[in-house]
């Protein structure tokens, strides 16, 4: 990914639900706790979608997917871990599916 990164907000209308999202080259790019939160699901179904998608090569892996270093601090001290995020695109849900309503609605 490269280095002009955005971030925006999505918030629910009701203000319940607010997800921080990156932002590159017009492209969404979210964690998978990130991905249940926004459709209101748990995360082992996105998983689970995930999966499917790159099991039936619907999408790249590679271009759909990357590791960025996030640094957190547990007790006393700081640890840099690699958390995979996602692009966002909407073909990623198949029409049927209640999450492409949400990403449409959501924008």
């Amino acid at each position: 990914m490269d280095t002009d990164n955005k971030f925006i907000i999505y918030q629910t209308e009701d203000g319940q639900t607010q997800i921080d999202v990156r932002l590159e080259s017009e492209t969404v790019w979210l964690t998978q706790a990130q991905m249940a939160e926004l459709f209101e699901t748990d995360r082992t179904s996105i998983v689970r979608h995930i999966n499917n998608i790159y099991k039936v090569e619907e999408l790249d892996r590679e271009s759909t997917c990357a590791k960025i270093a996030q640094v957190q601090v547990e007790g006393k001290r700081n640890v840099k871990r690699n958390i995979p995020y996602f692009t966002m695109k909407l073909h990623v849900f198949p029409p049927s599916c209640e999450f492409r309503e949400k990403i449409c609605t959501s924008a």
